[in-house]
């Protein structure tokens, strides 16, 4: 049995004639904890797109024992509508659809989950709030709540902590820890290399096509870094379209 929580082979993603990725090849490992890094605009968020299903991809993704329900995904917050008035408790309880079904009503032990996901990321008491009257931490809190009751063995994070305070950033951090220590498979798009560095035991270094895939401390080396700098500076941008890929 392929026991692989993700494997990719040779997947390629174009926006029209322009290619964004091209021949990522590699395995999640279940249980693993893996930052993707790189430079702006290098595919990173088009590759957790094609991982996820939501856009066309040439090549293979391989979810091996794992099943989309058991797949929580957190895009970047502004591809978020938070204008839609619902409540904190509501956003929450969406992560529990897989248990419920789309139509189904939250069972005691749901909204039991739902206040301990919200304990348990700091946001107690505030079942009832609004998500648009919160701040951007406070929501991103509520999204982490929401992939908490989700349950799922593989978590996908697209920038989880842009425009986030300290504060948060730290409690969030050990939340995704936690998830580790359960055995659960992370995935992270992220930025900041002292993080991935303190945080993430494996990274995929991305810049259009793969620089480097193993541990941290092997991938995020200066002579990778360079050379990710420059296969994104000398890619070959065809389109505006492209311009745009995050």
């Amino acid at each position: 049995m392929n026991r692989a929580a993700i494997r990719v082979d040779k997947l390629s993603v174009s926006y029209g004639t322009a290619p964004a990725i091209r021949e990522v090849t590699g395995v999640f490992e279940p249980g693993s904890l893996t930052a993707i890094a790189g430079p702006n605009g290098a595919g990173k968020s088009t590759l957790l797109k094609a991982l996820m299903g939501e856009i066309a991809t040439t090549g293979s993704v391989d979810l091996g024992v794992v099943r989309a329900p058991d797949i929580g995904y957190l895009p970047q917050a502004s591809a978020i509508d938070r204008s839609f008035p619902i409540t904190v408790a509501d956003a929450v309880c969406l992560g529990a659809w897989k248990h419920i079904g789309v139509f189904g009503g939250l069972s005691m032990k749901g909204t039991v989950a739902m206040r301990q996901a919200l304990q348990d990321v700091g946001l107690a008491g505030m079942e009832s709030r609004p998500i648009s009257d919160l701040s951007v931490g406070q929501f991103q809190r509520v999204l982490f709540a929401r992939l908490l009751v989700q349950d799922a063995r593989v978590i996908v994070l697209d920038e989880p902590f842009t425009a986030v305070d300290s504060r948060t950033i730290h409690d969030l951090t050990q939340i995704i820890l936690r998830w580790k220590q359960d055995g659960r498979t992370v995935i992270a798009v992220l930025h900041d290399f002292d993080q991935i560095r303190s945080t993430f035991p494996q990274t995929l270094l991305l810049s259009h096509r793969v620089v480097a895939w193993g541990s941290t401390e092997d991938v995020l080396t200066e002579n990778n870094l360079s050379k990710a700098r420059a296969l994104a500076e000398g890619w070959d941008v065809s389109t505006d379209q492209e311009r745009r890929v995050a």
